[in-house]
């Protein structure tokens, strides 16, 4: 009968809404543990977290090229990403995810633009400047630092997109 298709059609929907909050939950989490490992641990060296951000503003005033920087930049986001990709293969070989290599590849394109983006910094920076927290990006006292927490606070940011991304595309 028509009405019992209709629960037919209702449980199957529910199902599928689920199974997709269930992925995206996956990838938030394996996103989120990923780039605590892969931003802190093993997916950038000393030489790269020093240089990644470089010049300074002033430097720049001096003469120092722009582009000084941005090959620890991107030695970082290589890195970093292999490390997202390693552990997104690896729960995705071992969950019943339904994911697609078009969202894991807009997912990681999308994390490795924003986070060569803010890893030079000065985003980072004129960001707090404009929204009132000038303050906040010159914080470092007492176990605080304003660009660092609002630099994690950005790459989450971006990883709740990318993680969109690759559960719905």
């Amino acid at each position: 009968s028509l009405h019992q298709l209709g629960r037919w059609w209702c449980s199957v929907m529910a199902v599928e809404q689920v199974a997709v909050l269930a992925t995206f939950g996956a990838v938030w989490a394996v996103l989120s543990v990923g780039h605590n490992l892969a931003d802190h641990v093993i997916g950038q060296t000393d030489r790269q977290a020093e240089s990644k951000g470089a010049p300074s503003a002033a430097e720049v005033a001096e003469g120092v090229s722009p582009r000084r920087g941005w090959g620890a930049c991107l030695g970082h986001v290589v890195q970093y990403h292999l490390v997202m990709a390693g552990l997104l293969a690896l729960v995705w070989a071992v969950l019943p995810l339904g994911l697609s290599w078009t969202g894991l590849a807009a997912g990681l394109v999308v994390s490795a633009v924003t986070h060569a983006f803010f890893d030079r910094r000065w985003p980072v920076r004129w960001l707090l400047e404009h929204v009132g927290s000038k303050g906040f990006a010159e914080l470092k006292a007492a176990g605080m630092n304003g660009m660092y927490l609002t630099d994690q606070a950005l790459h989450q940011t971006a990883l709740l997109v990318s993680a969109l991304l690759i559960t719905r595309l």
